[in-house]
């Protein structure tokens, strides 16, 4: 059965409640089934609610206990990063260092036409994989034969939406809580899908696209919560995240990112305080500050962290703002209290961005020795090159070191973590390359700790950068880009009016960082000691974006490399075990495993499909940072793969060093 969409999109709080039959459920195109409903909307927050038969459910309390035990004993996969901490290590060993080589394909699925990266994290639950392709299908399929359980399209008005996404037709994966799949639908909508049936149970309206937001990030859940970021920092859009009944899509609470309109009243105090740290002209321009994927939650402490993004436009200069203006919150990485919103603390990476310097990398928990002490930690492998090492009770900087080449800083103060910024890297009108690029030392993929060895495995961009300069011809443009450059691979993509000439480039600032691999290899999986700040090994395969990494008891790292490999490591040693060509050729997802009817499995999705996605605009192809492995590759139809061992290994292209 292939449920699709109710409703293309709800409109705003033009409805209280009514009761409505015979509404009609396509169902796979073959049959079609009357459904009686009773849809619901509030005036907070357009919330439309499903009452359909269906199976007992856990009652919410226990899901959330079980969401918080998730990771404990690696059987399924319930959490975007395993456990809410996020450190996607899986204490399964079936699978281990010593076996490795024996993995084959045990099945796989089409997962759709593509159009895009598949960048989805599958969740597996109750023997069933949930996950989500492009254009926000959302398809559940046995995890044991890989055989369809059901298929849902929210039918997105594509030629409506696709203008408005600023960085590919993509989403990051779904949640689930209390018998619901809740998916984020790219145009905006938030959408709880019945885990057995593929139907809809509620809806709920988190921004539009007309507005130059869209939604790409997995939810989060947070003590009942969905917690749900708005993507479209590049368009003139204010950033901010929210908070809805993870049972019923009620609007809870919404945490805006950076200040708002300065001639109205602020939202909160906090708001009032960061807007001392802008140019009333530059909040006009909407402020940036969006938030597409770093989150994670201490049920503990009680405490949900989010990062947030660069600042918009780009360029200071186009923000009209002094060099001491540092712009709260954007590029940062807030804590706040679950049920109200409340912001505890923040620390900021790149005070007054410069240089797209998001701070929504992957956002990891862990207990760690540092200095014969056990600390509680959150940790971040920043776009701008850095690894940050937090105490997450306060915020308090305990350490950072550059783990890709720098340029735009010298370096971190030891005591606040503030950047050292080299002057020359507050560029004007006369362009100068900075690295990292736009694209970051690290960006979405995600990255793995193991508790055992106390290494995170982190896929790296170690060398990139780009030509910066001002446009002193920029115009705002409403509803359109925005960044005020003039250089680069991509200089007219928001000006009015021909660039200013930007005249002979700079020298580059000095550079600090770790050396290339002999190969001359840019990008890596790193082996990372958090503690002393330190790379322990590399292996020259991965990047920043596109796939990611998972760790296990049995000594194991999985990577899932851009280009279309799945590799095996020693997690101690990083010696290479395996090496599988997918024959995905790009748009990798990270891989996760499972554990059923006592087999372990390991899972992943890639693939770019169809020929639109030679065409999908997206942030990187307009800043000249293409998706590594997708440029001028074949088009291969995605797929979700899923191994384990002494499967068929000749069709999976497995090679043994």
């Amino acid at each position: 059965m292939r449920p699709r969409g109710l409703l293309r999109a709800l409109p705003r709080c033009d409805r209280i409640s009514r009761e409505v039959s015979g509404i009609r459920i396509a169902a796979g195109g073959k049959n079609v089934m009357n459904v009686r409903y009773f849809a619901i909307s509030t005036l907070s927050a357009g919330i439309f609610l499903w009452v359909l038969s269906a199976p007992a459910q856990q009652s919410g309390g226990d899901f959330d206990a079980t969401l918080r035990n998730a990771g404990k004993t690696g059987e399924e996969w319930l959490n975007y990063g395993l456990t809410p901490g996020e450190t996607r290590y899986s204490p399964l060993r079936q699978i281990d260092s010593s076996n490795i080589n024996r993995l084959g394909l045990a099945w796989s699925y089409d997962v759709g036409a593509g159009g895009g990266n598949q960048e989805a994290t599958p969740l597996m639950w109750n023997g069933t994989l949930f996950s989500i392709t492009n254009w926000s299908i959302v398809y559940a399929v046995d995890a044991r034969t890989g055989k369809e359980k059901w298929r849902w399209d929210p039918e997105v008005n594509r030629t409506a939406a696709q203008p408005k996404i600023c960085c590919g037709v993509v989403n990051r994966g779904v949640a689930i809580y209390d018998g619901n799949i809740i998916a984020p639908i790219i145009d905006g909508r938030l959408i709880a899908l019945n885990a057995e049936s593929g139907r809809p149970v509620w809806e709920s309206r988190v921004a539009y696209t007309r507005d130059n937001y869209t939604l790409t990030m997995a939810p989060r859940i947070a003590k009942g919560k969905v917690i749900i970021g708005v993507a479209g920092g590049e368009f003139p859009a204010r950033g901010y995240f929210e908070a809805h009944n993870a049972r019923t899509g009620e609007f809870v609470w919404r945490f805006y990112t950076v200040p708002g309109d300065p001639s109205k009243p602020f939202e909160s105090e906090d708001l009032r305080k960061a807007a001392a740290t802008w140019d009333p002209e530059g909040l006009a321009m909407g402020g940036g500050g969006s938030v597409w994927d770093g989150m994670s939650y201490d049920p503990d402490l009680d405490l949900l962290y989010v990062g947030i993004g660069n600042a918009g436009p780009w360029a200071s200069a186009a923000r009209k703002q002094s060099k001491d203006r540092d712009n709260l919150y954007a590029c940062s990485v807030v804590a706040v209290k679950p049920d109200t919103g409340k912001l505890v603390w923040y620390f900021q990476m790149v005070p007054g961005d410069d240089w797209d310097y998001d701070s929504v990398q992957q956002l990891l928990l862990a207990d760690i020795v540092i200095s014969g002490r056990q600390q509680k930690v959150i940790m971040q492998a920043n776009k701008n090159g850095f690894y940050y090492v937090l105490d997450r009770s306060t915020g308090k900087f305990i350490s950072g070191a550059p783990f890709a080449t720098v340029t735009w800083a010298r370096g971190l103060n030891e005591e606040t973590g503030r950047p050292i910024v080299n002057p020359e890297a507050l560029y004007g009108t006369q362009p100068i390359p900075i690295a990292p690029g736009p694209g970051g030392g690290h960006n979405w993929a995600p990255m793995a700790f193991n508790p055992a060895t106390g290494l995170v495995y982190l896929p790296a961009t170690l060398s990139s950068a780009r030509t910066f300069s001002y446009n002193a011809n920029f115009q705002y443009r409403e509803g359109m880009m925005n960044t005020g450059l003039a250089s680069g691979r991509a200089p007219n993509l928001n000006l009015a009016g021909a660039p200013a000439n930007p005249g002979t480039p700079l020298p580059a600032p000095p550079a600090i960082g770790p050396a290339l691999t002999q190969d001359g290899s840019q990008s890596a999986l790193l082996a990372w000691d958090p503690v002393n700040q330190k790379e322990r090994w590399r292996a020259p395969a991965g990047g920043g974006s596109g796939g990611g990494a998972l760790t296990t008891a049995g000594n194991l790292v999985i990577q899932a490399v851009p280009d279309g490999r799945l590799i095996a490591y020693a997690a101690d040693t990083g010696n290479k075990l395996l090496e599988i060509d997918t024959k995905l050729r790009g748009g990798m997802g990270p891989p996760i495993t499972y554990m059923l009817d006592g087999k372990q499995y390991i899972a992943l999705t890639g693939g770019v499909g169809g020929r639109e996605a030679a065409v999908v605009p997206n942030r990187e192809a307009a800043t000249g940072d293409p998706p590594p492995g997708v440029r001028g590759a074949a088009q291969v139809n995605p797929k979700l793969m899923v191994f384990t061992l002494d499967a068929n290994t000749t069709g999976s292209g497995a090679t043994v060093p």
